[in-house]
């Protein structure tokens, strides 16, 4: 993972929205197409992005594809995020 990807697919509000709606549990393309009230090429678009940026994985359920968050990911940012943060001097 590259964090120029990372940022790149956070920079969409989109793409934002899915990761929210992921939060709660796995969900298909089509589900996630209609919450954001968007074409399934459109969902599919950035699905692929966020692929892309390590920021969801898929796995196959019979004739399905659900997506879900790899939090692996997030917490790498917050622990690179972390670096900046003042520490308390002793």
């Amino acid at each position: 993972m590259g964090f120029a990807e990372t940022f790149q697919a956070l920079s969409d509000p989109a793409r934002r929205e899915i990761l929210v709606f992921l939060r709660e549990k796995p969900r298909t393309a089509g589900e996630i197409a209609a919450h954001l009230g968007v074409t399934p090429a459109a969902a599919s678009y950035h699905l692929a992005k966020l692929k892309k940026a390590d920021l969801i994985t898929e796995s196959r359920r019979k004739n399905f594809i659900d997506y879900q968050l790899n939090t692996s990911v997030f917490e790498e940012i917050l622990l690179w995020f972390q670096q900046f943060s003042k520490e308390e001097e002793k």
